[in-house]
């Protein structure tokens, strides 16, 4: 039975609704999260700048960050920020689910069962970047930072505001960079991108990440290049196998 066609002010009050359902989910879970200062931050968000970071211990590296606070009130600011930042992307399944309740009713049948399976695994993909962010690209950056010096006459006095603006840059980027094979399932199934596409700019693609992965890892040593460019190409080969299967839904 065919779905009532929806007016222009049916889908902008879903649309509404869309925002605010995945609002409130973020808003909860930050809320909630508020409550637990201690956890979020020693045991998470500060944990990169300590020379007992897992990361650091498995690689030898004696690294430790000293943060300093020059203003009144930001360590109230950076609480609230963090607690947003950290609702977002625990509340990211839900923006997705709203996100696709909203297009579903648009899509036929077919398109349906394979823009589903790409936004269930979204999900995934999006806290696999985030822990690839938080796990190799933040460690790498406080390692090269923490030792870098134009002069010995000058002495590093980085501030919690500046380093929380780094660790919610970089986590965040790298959850929506990971997002790319979704968004290659999605085109593809509408028959916008081809595997033969893909399979053509491979070459763009490898002067894409490695400028990419310059830009994330200052200190552009050829190990550290190789850490983050590594993820980055095997993503670019994960979206060509996820189009190669989806160019057959047309």
């Amino acid at each position: 039975m065919a779905e009532k066609e929806m007016t222009f002010w049916d889908h902008l009050e879903a649309l509404r609704w869309m925002i605010f359902r995945s609002g409130a989910a973020v808003l909860v879970i930050a809320v909630v999260l508020f409550f637990f200062k201690d956890f979020l931050f020693d045991g998470v968000i500060l944990a990169p700048t300590r020379s007992d970071f897992f990361v650091y211990r498995f690689f030898g590296t004696d690294t430790s960050l000293t943060l300093i606070n020059t203003e009144v009130a930001a360590q109230f600011m950076v609480h609230m920020k963090v607690c947003a930042i950290a609702g977002l992307v625990l509340g990211f399944p839900v923006i997705l689910f709203e996100i696709w309740k909203f297009i579903a009713p648009a899509l036929y049948e077919n398109e349906k069962r394979s823009v589903r399976g790409a936004f269930l695994f979204a999900s995934l993909l999006f806290y696999v970047g985030v822990a690839v962010g938080y796990v190799v690209v933040l460690p790498l950056m406080v390692n090269f930072f923490d030792g870098y010096s134009i002069s010995g006459s000058i002495t590093n006095m980085i501030s919690l505001s500046s380093y929380i603006a780094t660790f919610a840059g970089t986590v965040l980027v790298f959850g929506i960079v990971f997002e790319f094979p979704t968004v290659v399932a999605v085109l593809s199934t509408f028959g916008i991108l081809t595997r033969e596409m893909l399979e053509k700019g491979w070459r763009y693609a490898v002067l894409v990440v490695i400028v990419l992965a310059a830009l994330i890892t200052p200190s552009g040593d050829p190990v550290s290049l190789s850490i983050v460019s590594l993820p980055l190409f095997l993503l670019y080969g994960f979206s060509i196998i996820i189009c190669k299967k989806k160019t057959s839904v047309e």
